[in-house]
């Protein structure tokens, strides 16, 4: 198969990150005998250092004309730290979603047997659990309109919107995700005060009847919240819009022990865009010590969403858990043991693939 990549190193440990996904998916290529090209772009902080523009024509460019997107993070603390900065990273960000189409964010959250005592809860809640969110995307608060503030500086406000139509696309996608894992889907909202959150779990309610064989159920956000500390092995998949989405899939992220584990997709009708779920910890950058490994994982999502490759994928995610189980990870998951650099892991990987 030929596959087209667009390559969006960022900020911060990205580019590192990026550079061992790609050591894997080459690996992949060669084993399985795909020809693999890649175009790079510039995104983030450093893009607005080079272009003055967070996500410049000529990536998105890039973007729109690739079969995927494999993204490593951005931000910096030059602009973390200026709240009075009219340019921020994360604009580009929101820019790329919404240009791109990339609707859906789809967050995994499962844990691996030779990492379990790694998570902050207790073995018999998180011992194999194994659920996913699907975050909207491209509305909601973040997109808004209006959103500002009062000519005094006194009074901020920012608008939650959504559609229909925005709801329908992104609960088909949990409720088909739902019909081919355990059958039980969660709608997230906050019905009891919202009434964007009362039309999502008005238009749900009226989709489930076409999907009778996943069971449907209603929680409030707060309790979701609660919930996935208590026993996140109850869910399976979620739904949810963007904001309550942001906010619970980085609070389900620590459950499988590290945010350096954790893969994720953001799919839309056209092009899809994979990362992994951590930022661009501008604090490692350069030192080659960052965990690679939810980068690769993202990968592997891309092999199965972006090219319907599961045995690709599945490749991948053996390795990793083989370098899980033989201790060859990087200085946050070493737990005592010989900590290996992030590129001497991406070389691992790799060799294994062809091996």
């Amino acid at each position: 198969m030929e596959m087209n990549i667009a390559l969006l190193p960022g900020d911060g440990i990205g580019p590192e990150v990026i550079a061992q996904a790609v050591k894997v998916v080459n690996a992949i290529g060669k084993k399985f005998g795909h020809n693999i090209s890649y175009k790079e772009g510039l995104v983030g902080a450093c893009a607005i250092d080079a272009t003055g523009d967070p996500y410049p024509d000529a990536t998105h460019e890039i973007c729109a004309g690739s079969d995927a997107v494999l993204f490593g993070a951005i931000g910096d603390p030059k602009y973390d730290n200026d709240p009075k900065a009219k340019v921020r990273p994360e604009q580009g960000l929101l820019r790329m979603r919404q240009k791109l189409g990339l609707f859906a964010n789809v967050r995994p959250t499962f844990t691996f047997p030779s990492l379990v005592h790694k998570s902050p809860l207790k073995l018999d809640r998180v011992d194999g659990v194994d659920f996913v969110f699907f975050r909207e995307l491209t509305g909601g608060v973040y997109f808004g309109e209006p959103r500002g503030r009062n000519e005094q500086g006194t009074k901020a406000f920012d608008t939650n919107v959504y559609s229909k139509e925005e709801i329908v696309r992104l609960a088909r996608m949990g409720f088909e995700a739902a019909q081919g894992r355990r059958k039980l889907l969660t709608c997230v909202d906050k019905a009891n005060v919202m009434a964007t959150s009362r039309l999502w779990r008005e238009t749900v309610q009226e989709l489930a009847p076409e999907y009778p064989d996943v069971k449907v159920e209603y929680e409030f956000v707060d309790a979701v919240a609660m919930r996935l500390i208590q026993w996140p092995k109850a869910y399976d998949v979620l739904i949810t819009e963007n904001l309550f989405g942001d906010i619970l899939t980085d609070e389900a992220s620590v459950i499988s022990g590290s945010m350096g584990l954790m893969p994720s997709a953001s799919l839309g009708s056209k092009v899809k865009l994979f990362e992994p779920i951590h930022g661009s910890y501008p604090q490692a950058a350069g030192k080659d010590i960052a965990n690679p490994l939810a980068t690769v994982l993202s990968a592997a999502m891309m092999f199965d969403y972006a090219f319907g490759l599961k045995a690709e994928a599945q490749a991948i995610s053996d390795v990793v858990n083989l370098s899980l189980a033989e201790g060859y990870v990087t200085e946050d998951i070493a737990d005592g043991g010989k900590a290996y650099k992030t590129s001497e892991v991406g070389d691992w990987l790799a060799a294994k693939i062809l091996g």
